[in-house]
């Protein structure tokens, strides 16, 4: 499908699709998508993301974040859930500069994927059984919604070199992260010089951890998660297809330069 046009207004949004499988297929385009808070959407914004079709929308954030910053607008006519996925709050622009940030963010990924379970369970079960366009997104685009995709991508079938190819393309909007942080706080720069990275090291240890937990992904999603087969099987047979081709710009983010 074509690359619909760049958002103004956000920065980390992007397609899920082009993505290839173990066994060959591809994650279809047009279907999922992954983003940073819809709440900024506006003006020109508003009609470009209509053009995509989308009709469900997940919200990772907590409550009271949308209750400072707004949710999806109401015109876009989306149903929209909120499932809060992470139960203990931090403050990433504080992270300490001494520790391992990356082994830091990939614990506190842990800890949402242990705590979690309910709002991750009921996402997938939104993304296998919706009919029409879908995007999912916290407020950057980055960890909560960095670890839904990495849960979905796994259970496509696709291999985790490529997942940490998604999860690390958010790179591109970390300028822009961080220029929204300072906006937000005064002109202030956070306290962890490295906010609003997001290197494939992050993604890759969560993975591990996953496997040396549970098995595998697949056993973390139908043991402590409680999805079904039958799930997994309608987010594959939704998302998957069998004539995608990969591209050369499949980690490109649709943002404005």
């Amino acid at each position: 499908m074509p690359v619909p046009p760049p958002f103004d207004t956000l920065c980390n949004f992007r397609d899920l699709g082009g993505w290839r499988t173990v066994d060959g297929r591809a994650v279809a385009r047009g279907r999922l998508y992954r983003s940073d808070s819809l709440a900024k959407l506006a003006g020109e914004d508003l009609t470009r993301f209509a053009a995509l079709g989308v009709r469900t929308v997940i919200d990772l954030r907590y409550p009271w974040e949308i209750a400072e910053r707004g949710r999806a607008p109401e015109s876009l006519g989306v149903t929209w859930h909120n499932l809060s996925i992470e139960h203990r709050p931090y403050v990433q622009a504080d992270i300490d500069p001494d520790v391992d940030p990356w082994r830091h963010l990939a614990d506190r990924y842990a800890e949402v994927a242990e705590d979690g379970v309910v709002e991750l369970r009921a996402a997938l079960e939104v993304i296998a059984h919706g009919e029409h366009p879908l995007v999912f997104h916290c407020a950057s685009g980055k960890d909560r919604t960095g670890l839904l995709a990495a849960l979905v991508l796994a259970l496509l079938g696709v291999d985790d070199d490529q997942i940490a190819a998604d999860f690390a393309a958010t790179e591109q909007a970390t300028g822009r992260l961080v220029a929204e942080w300072r906006d937000r706080n005064g002109g202030a720069s956070p306290r962890w010089p490295a906010y609003g990275r997001a290197p494939a090291e992050i993604i890759r240890l969560v993975l591990a951890d996953l496997v040396a937990a549970h098995g595998s992904v697949r056993g973390y999603v139908t043991g402590r998660l409680g999805v079904g087969e039958e799930t997994i099987a309608a987010l594959r047979a939704r998302l998957l297809t069998d004539d995608g081709k990969p591209d050369d710009d499949d980690t490109a983010l649709w943002q404005a330069p």
